[in-house]
């Protein structure tokens, strides 16, 4: 939201009152507390009449300061609150008094305030000022509407781009935009999100997260280009500032405060299945879908059953269609015996048709209005209400209304919507309708991942949920929601993704070959490779199906070499998962976040890295060129082999069973043995893929077991033409396990191998004991 009219303007009916000056400061041993009028103070009768905050300053955790600031302090908290799980009460500060300058520190980061001078929040790290809240930094405003905003201004440097703040299709830099973290359903071709996070970091060594729920408007280098502001209609605002050496810092300290992502189970990264939204569906459509994946040898793991498996009009009853689906027990049992888990849509409205919809007005379930009138409107379904999740027996109705379809043999619910949340409304829990409306989905998302949690145990619970907050990383998997099916909308997709993934939220997927319209075969078969090269793979459409053979025979060929190619990677696939649970760090990644050294990395989003060591480029064009960034060294193609040097640009022509796929320099990338499916011994004949190693380097692969433990580690290093490679730890694999080194020639024997062979991606060892040793060349 924008308050001036330029720069020495406010706009009409807007009257600013911004810190001036610190009256007094409190110092304790871990905080800070300053008071500050909104004018300079030259004699007592400036002290009347004139507003005074109150700035709070501590530290909840190493590395992370927390401002608050409060106008009215009088102002009810009627919550909710996010909950931060990683922050103390204090006590991670340290504070020091110079003369009149006062300094709290937490790790690196040193909050510095000159009490003598102008006001000036001054936040510091290796000797250097990350960001500082100078002459306009701290303040209110009021409008025409006597609407009352407390607002913060941090400076931005030169050269400075700011990521994040949710799910944004908008551009990947957010520079220059004007960003408001409300709730919407508005698809993802405008600036409206699903998935709002008040968390933003830039590439100067620092994030911002804005402790406040409702809604949040920044000026984002847009109202005053060298500025971010942000603000909200309250008496307090609260922020934190997040410092890390790195971004991968950044957002672990961020994660630890907000909530790390659950470990999703490892079936759920295999193929999903749906039978689209408003296409007609039956049993019997079902196990064609299914068995036509079989006959064209297409492993798929999950079959997803989207709305219409209840009843039209009556969403949400819980209750599978009787004409449609007369048996849903022995459907989902026959599912079952296929291998397959099942995904089945809901969301937390039910229509007045429902048969729920009666018992929740007469037990209080449902949202009401300030007149104690039930809310309800037409929009989506007829007379449709919205479940109170602020009330714990309506939490616990609407839980056990999905555990029995659980127990019918459900694995994994789609909870879809839950972003159009009334503000004219009034909930159990006296919470304030404006807070309520973003964070709704937190509760709604919270209660079904718990009810997972309980009925299939620790690692088992998942979700495929398209709203979010801060917080929400707690409850994976999110997908995009609703694009259309085109090239730009595939783009768009992944640009939103990337800035998912910088706001803390770890996996993330999309609907292959788009949702609205049906794609172009081109648009199907580049969106599958891409689809298959993201955390979560999901064939979705609106109104028409996305089983590959609608779209001809090198679509099914796509879609099945890409599927089993995500199977075999397996073991790196759920390293990263597990990076992600442990550390905040996504498993698509934006540039950005692992070379920040690199300042052509800054602005990518048409590329990510996928783990640590892969570097992905979609093709968004029919005619299969792409245009990508390859960063210092030489990495290897991970399909064909080649060779490819960097720094530089590279503009290249790819046929549909290749995208640009290329292996970091010196990573080893563990293959599985299985392309069946992703569950399976990950060990089990295992190949690790060694790419142009450095001599003296030496790369510690850890390969991890479906429950997250480690069960085999191998250590690789490279000496002159020497390289060895030893299977450690107390769990080494079974032998033969496999070495193969892509790209190399001219090996010279080799110690603890079975046998040697060439083929066309290099030398492949099969090692019969716990070290390999052969001599080898690169090119």
């Amino acid at each position: 939201m924008k308050f001036t009219d330029g720069y020495w303007m406010m706009r009409p009916g807007v009257t600013a009152n911004y810190a001036a000056a610190v009256a007094d400061v409190t110092v304790a041993d871990d905080r800070l507390t300053l008071h500050a009028p909104v004018k300079q103070v030259r004699h007592r009768g400036d002290t009347l009449n004139s507003p005074l905050l109150k700035v709070e300053c501590w530290s909840p955790a190493e590395g992370v300061i927390g401002v608050r600031t409060t106008h009215h302090a009088g102002k009810a908290h009627r919550g909710p609150e996010f909950g931060l799980p990683g922050a103390a009460d204090g006590g991670a500060g340290k504070t020091v008094r110079d003369g009149s300058v006062v300094e709290l520190t937490s790790g690196e980061l040193t909050l510095r305030v000159d009490t003598a001078g102008p006001w000036q929040l001054d936040f510091t790290a290796g000797g250097r000022t990350l960001t500082s809240a100078a002459a306009r930094g701290t303040g209110f405003v009021t409008d025409a509407d006597e609407r009352h905003f407390m607002l913060a201004q941090l400076s931005l440097d030169v050269g400075e781009l700011v990521y994040g703040l949710g799910e944004r299709f908008t551009p990947f830099v957010k520079n220059g935009q004007t960003v408001d973290v409300w709730q919407a359903d508005g698809g993802t071709i405008s600036e409206q999100a699903y998935k709002n996070v008040p968390f933003y970091l830039t590439n100067r060594g620092y994030g911002v997260f804005v402790n406040h729920p409702g809604k949040v408007s920044y000026e984002i280098g847009s109202e005053i280009v060298s500025q971010v502001q942000f603000s909200v209609e309250d008496q307090s605002l609260e922020y934190f500032v997040v410092h890390g050496s790195t971004p991968k810092e950044i957002l672990e300290r961020y994660t630890a405060l907000t909530g790390r992502p659950a470990l999703p189970p490892a079936w759920s990264f295999g193929l999903w299945l749906s039978t689209s939204f408003t296409t007609s569906y039956d049993e019997a459509t079902v196990n064609h879908f299914v068995q036509g994946m079989a006959d064209r040898e297409i492993p798929l793991s999950v079959f997803h059953f989207d709305c219409f498996w209840m009843r039209e009009y009556q969403w949400s009853d819980f209750t599978w269609d009787p004409e449609v689906f007369p048996d849903p027990e022995g459907m989902l049992a026959r599912l079952k015996e296929r291998g397959l888990r099942v995904s089945a849509w809901i969301n937390p409205y039910i229509a007045q048709k429902s048969v729920l919809f009666d018992e929740g007005v007469r037990e209080g379930y449902l949202v009401k209005r300030p007149n104690g009138d039930v809310w309800q409107w037409d929009l989506w379904q007829a007379g449709m209400a919205l479940v109170d999740f602020t009330n714990p027996a309506a939490r616990t109705w609407y839980a056990e209304k999905l555990r029995v379809l659980l127990r019918q043999g459900v694995d994994v619910f789609k909870t879809d919507f839950g972003e159009r949340i009334p503000l004219d409304v009034v909930w159990h829990d006296g919470s304030d309708p404006e807070r309520m409306h973003n964070y709704y989905t937190q509760l709604y998302n919270e209660v079904v991942f718990e009810l997972l949690r309980e009925e299939r145990g620790e690692g088992e619970a998942v979700l495929f949920a398209r709203s979010a907050t801060a917080g929400g990383q707690q409850f994976p998997v999110h997908w995009g929601g609703d694009c259309e099916s085109t090239f730009t909308a595939m783009a768009d997709s992944l640009r939103g993704g990337l800035s998912l993934g910088l706001s803390g939220f770890g996996f993330w997927s999309h609907d292959i070959g788009g949702f609205e319209g049906t794609p172009d075969p081109a648009v199907f078969k580049r969106w599958v490779q891409f689809g298959l090269l993201s955390s979560h793979s999901r064939l979705h459409g609106s109104k028409s199906y996305r089983v590959p053979w609608e779209f001809g025979d090198e679509a099914v060929a796509v879609t099945r070499d890409f599927t089993r190619l995500k199977n075999r990677l397996m073991p790196y696939l759920y390293r990263a998962a597990l990076q992600a649970r442990d550390h905040g760090t996504p498993m698509m990644r934006p540039m950005v976040l692992e070379f920040p050294g690199d300042p052509a990395c800054h602005h990518l989003d048409r590329q990510y890295m996928l783990g640590d060591d892969l570097l992905v480029a979609p093709v968004f064009s029919k005619d299969g060129e792409v245009e990508y960034y390859v960063p210092d060294g030489t990495w290897t193609h991970l399909l064909t082999g080649e060779l490819v040097r960097g720094p530089g640009w590279r503009r290249e022509t790819h046929g549909f069973d290749t995208l640009p796929l290329l292996a970091r320099p010196g990573s080893v990338v563990p293959f599985g043995a299985s392309e069946e499916g992703p569950e399976y011994d990950w060990t089990d004949g295992i190949t690790l893929r060694v790419h142009t190693p450095a001599d003296g380097g030496e790369t510690i692969t850890a390969v991890p077991a479906r429950d997250g433990s480690t069960a085999a580690v191998f250590r690789v290093r490279r000496t002159g033409d020497t390289l060895t490679v030893e299977a450690q730890g107390e769990r080494p694999p079974a032998a033969p396990w496999n070495v193969l080194l892509v790209g190399a020639h001219d090996t010279d024997g080799a110690e603890g191998a079975a046998s040697v062979e060439r083929t066309a991606l290099g030398v492949l060892l099969a090692c019969a004991a716990g070290t390999a040793r052969v001599t080898a060349r690169w090119s």
